[in-house]
């Protein structure tokens, strides 16, 4: 079998050059699995090297395996090329290090038999290693404490040097836990997922000879996904290919869209530096989009400053224009995306499974998936779970569910140690036992000072200010609607303050739980009872999926930052307005909107057939009503691109107070950082005539009119 014969002239070049440093600048859909995989074959059919020799790194499981398969088909061998000797080393970054520390970690004092700890491990430790110190775990989280350890151990930052770094009051904090933690694991003989890395750069750089034994090991390195890269990572890899410099790496750096995990895109940006001898192919043939969302892509991408200059060229045809639909809110958004898949499937050129709806923030599915549940169409989330099966969600539906029914079991299991109240499952099983045959709720049963006094002085107390909670809940029930009731449940219980931890996943979280308050808005002009029992009963309605069969072709709602890798016939990507794509929380660095930018590119090069990009005149999100602008990628792609479907009249509030304060002067600028006395300091990205739009970093872009509004610079 000729291995070149399937390949471009570009493919080809990438896989023929097998010797010394080699740069594969892949483009989205232009063929990069087909060219590694060939590579490999042709390195083991061609050039004669050992399968031995050869090292390739990827980021997923299922991609090495996938990759493996697919070089023993070329090769022409059985699935299982092991059986005849032929076994490249096709793994993760993890596995491979695994793999060499069983052999090697002896030398740091370590067992070959170490345990690998997992995330509920970690924590668990951090959490030993924070009540040994003192450390109030209900004022500092642990998780956000395990988060900068796994940032230090990123970036190859031991305990001792930590604390030298630290520089301001959490640091610290991190700095005393660190190394506790870390003699923690050695005793144990543990290494978390980072050590993994992290112990095999340290075994190199102290004993040159075990470095030098998988430098001769492995001729041949090839890395992909190396925009994806962190700083362990690439000095692993620096480390590896130092001898032989036969590495190639495999990446796009307009699709870098990690670094909140701390993937750094320099590492693909400086990589001829790093290799000065280096030699550059660029796939730029596109095998999956038309032209004009090909044309629509390369706008939007090459106002980045941080990128390897290409463009995108396929000999697909032309294909439709990029679809622009101004919606009114997020309902009329979701009821035209589904219009328009309607739409497809009566013509029957596509499917449900061939149209994918992307968005930016997980609290934006809410609105979608109420839409599908009322139009009964089939639909299934990918890298992420149901609005309302999320655990935030759940824990504060469970709350209200017991406030309105004392005797809901369920509900009372979930959130009786939600926030911690240190109740567990033996002081659980004593409340079932008091309760059984009783016929009394379990608010009765703990209001009683006979039955509290049943239980330790420590779950005596807990207990008792539950119940006096939950008693409080149910007064204010009376009092207040559900949307007020949800903000009390929020504050008193505790919850607020317990997800609101610092990091990135507690205000996602939050974000839910703001998102979930635009839906009780819905029923605030209710009586307060019917206001919390109408709303209950409209969120199980629609939590009621049963008659969705995971197996049935299903339309697909996922992040954008999930659907890497993948590709449908039908993309349409919603809520395209400032401040939530991009996010107002990137207006603040401008590296950071350049990511954006590449998430919004990534989005695009989804599409192979057509492309609907969609912003809406108001949107309800987060708990408030959001009126912003069409997000600057929308003003990217050219108007000879773009096909308008419908363009509703903007918002008039603004226009006539546009029109009462025409021309007057303003010293606002563009980029001046303010102060709002509500919502706190700012920094404005836009200026029409006398609006000023200003992103609030955390409450997302407010307009206001200069001169009227009580704005100040700093």
């Amino acid at each position: 079998m000729n291995l070149l014969s399937e390949l471009n002239p570009k493919q080809k070049d990438a896989v023929l050059q097998t010797e010394g440093p080699v740069l594969i600048i892949a483009g989205a859909g232009s063929g990069k699995t087909r060219v590694l995989t060939h590579r490999l074959a042709y390195l083991i059919q061609e050039k004669k090297a050992s399968p031995y020799e050869i090292l390739a790194v990827t980021f997923t499981n299922k991609a090495a395996g996938e990759m493996k398969k697919r070089v023993y088909k070329l090769l022409g061998l059985p699935l299982d090329g092991r059986k005849m000797g032929i076994d490249p080393f096709v793994s993760t970054f993890h596995s491979f290090c695994a793999h060499l520390l069983r052999r090697e970690i002896e030398k740091l004092g370590y067992s070959k038999n170490f345990v690998i700890y997992d995330q509920d491990d970690q924590l668990r430790l951090v959490k030993k290693v924070m009540k040994e110190l003192d450390i109030d775990r209900g004022q500092f989280n642990p998780k956000s404490i395990l988060a900068y350890i796994s940032g230090a151990k990123n970036e190859l930052i031991e305990p001792k040097k930590y604390q030298e770094l630290a520089n301001d009051f959490f640091q610290e904090l991190t700095a005393k836990v660190y190394p506790v933690y870390q003699e923690k694991l050695k005793e144990s003989s543990a290494l978390d997922f980072d050590d993994l890395i992290m112990k095999t750069v340290e075994l190199f750089e102290k004993y040159p000879k075990v470095l030098e034994k998988y430098q001769n090991r492995f001729r041949y390195v090839l890395i992909d996904e190396y925009q994806d890269t962190n700083h362990a990572q690439y000095r692993l890899v620096k480390l590896l290919a130092d001898k032989h410099k036969n590495i190639c790496v495999v990446g796009d750096p307009d699709q870098g869209i990690y670094s909140w995990r701390g993937a750094n895109i320099q590492n693909i940006l400086n990589f001829e530096r790093d290799y000065p001898k280096a030699k550059i192919v660029k796939l730029e043939q596109n095998y999956r989009s038309t032209k004009n969302i090909l044309a629509a892509a390369h706008e939007i991408i090459k106002r980045n400053i941080e990128r390897k200059e290409k463009k995108l060229w396929t000999k697909n045809r032309n294909g439709a224009k990029v679809f622009l639909y101004e919606a009114l809110d997020e309902r009329d958004e979701g009821e035209f995306i589904l219009g328009e898949v309607e739409k497809f499937l009566k013509k029957k050129e596509f499917d449900y499974s061939d149209c994918v709806i992307l968005y930016r923030t997980n609290a934006q599915s809410r609105a979608l998936e109420e839409v599908c549940l009322r139009f009964n169409i089939p639909y299934k989330i990918v890298g992420g779970i149901s609005f309302y099966e999320r655990a935030e969600i759940k824990d504060i539906l469970a709350y209200l569910q017991l406030i309105l029914n004392p005797n809901d079991e369920v509900a009372f299991e979930r959130i009786i140690n939600v926030p911690p109240r240190g109740i567990g499952q033996q002081t659980l099983r004593k409340i079932h036992q008091l309760k059984r045959g009783k016929g009394k709720s379990f608010l009765e049963l703990l209001k009683s000072k006979d039955n509290l006094n049943r239980f330790k002085p420590k779950q005596k107390r807990a207990l008792g200010k539950f119940a006096k909670l939950l008693g409080k809940f149910q007064k204010l029930a009376l009092k207040k609607n559900v949307l007020l009731l949800i903000d009390e449940v929020l504050n008193r219980s505790g919850y607020a303050d317990y997800l609101q931890d610092g990091t990135e996943e507690g205000e996602i979280r939050f974000e839910n739980l703001q998102e979930l308050k635009t839906v009780a808005k819905e029923y605030q002009d209710l009586k307060p009872e019917d206001s919390l029992r109408a709303f209950l009963e409209k969120v199980a309605l629609i939590t009621d999926i049963d008659h969705y069969n995971e197996n049935e072709k299903a339309l697909t709602l996922m992040t954008l930052h999930s659907a890497k890798g993948l590709e449908f016939p039908v993309v349409f990507i919603a809520g395209m307005e400032e401040g939530i794509f991009p996010h107002s929380r990137t207006f603040f660095d401008p590296s950071d909107l350049e990511e954006e930018r590449r998430l919004c590119y990534v989005g695009v090069t989804r599409a192979k057939k057509h492309l609907y990009l969609i912003c809406a005149q108001k949107r309800a999100l987060w708990g408030d009503i959001q009126v912003n602008s069409r997000s600057r990628f929308l003003a990217d792609v050219p108007e000879e691109l773009i096909s308008y479907i419908s363009t509703g009249e903007r918002e008039n509030s603004f226009e006539d107070v546009e029109n009462f304060l025409d021309g007057a002067e303003t010293d606002f600028e563009v980029g001046d950082k303010v102060k709002h006395p509500k919502f706190g300091e700012g920094k404005i990205v836009e200026i029409k005539k006398d609006r000023i739009a200003i992103a609030f970093e955390g409450k997302g872009i407010k307009k206001v009119v200069a001169g009227l509004a009580p704005v100040k610079k700093i």
